[in-house]
């Protein structure tokens, strides 16, 4: 896939505001950590990008590796926030399975970011989101919406009634990162651009069909 643009790195000149110092740090950290990696990224870099004194990044974050863990938090939690807003919970079955993968999709097409980071962060073992309570509880509400909407469509005749709520996240998830993560691999496997906007209008099409395909009874 062709490189798209970082998220945005406000910087902050003095230090008289902590919150926007931190904020400007995470946004420079996930700019940083997914360019380069966690071995690769350099505290300094990341403070220069922020616009703050290399040593708010110590006193906010402690060091390098909890800053890197503070990014992953950050970006799941700005993912988990979206998916709420969908409000999946207000629709019928089908509505709202169709309204989260077609999300799901759009949002890796949108943020590069977060496929590089949870790359990095699956080379090394993820040890990060091991640690982290915070992610961990993430994803509860999530996969209990998931599963409610699931049962709901099994008694309504319109899902199957074998369904386990994770297994059909990480399917609608590895549908689309897959996608994003090896792209460049698979355009030149393939020989056709998969960047293009009518490919990604195609594949998020073939997405959404052949997950709600899977789950219907």
């Amino acid at each position: 896939m062709k490189p798209k643009p970082q998220p945005k790195v406000v910087r902050v000149p003095g230090q008289r505001d902590p919150e926007a110092s931190q904020r400007a740090l995470l946004d420079a950290a996930v700019a940083e950590f997914a360019e380069k990696g966690l071995a690769g990224a350099r505290v300094d870099e990341i403070a220069g990008r922020a616009g703050v004194n290399k040593q708010l990044v110590y006193h906010h974050f402690g060091n390098k590796d909890d800053l890197y863990q503070a990014a992953l938090e950050r970006v799941y939690a700005e993912i988990r926030e979206r998916e709420r807003a969908l409000k999946l919970g207000d629709l019928a079955p089908v509505a709202a399975m169709e309204r989260l993968v077609g999300f799901s999709f759009d949002y890796l097409v949108d943020h590069p970011e977060f496929v590089a980071l949870l790359t990095d962060e699956n080379r090394q073992g993820a040890r990060h989101v091991q640690r982290s309570e915070r992610l961990q509880e993430m994803h509860s509400p999530l996969i209990q919406l998931i599963g409610e909407t699931l049962e709901k469509g099994g008694r309504e005749g319109l899902f199957r009634t074998d369904l386990d709520a994770v297994n059909v996240y990480i399917s609608i998830a590895g549908l689309s990162y897959f996608y994003m993560s090896n792209g460049r691999t698979l355009s030149a496997i393939f020989g056709r651009k998969l960047d293009t906007a009518k490919a990604l209008a195609a594949r998020r099409k073939h997405v959404i069909d052949f997950a709600l395909g899977a789950l219907r009874a």
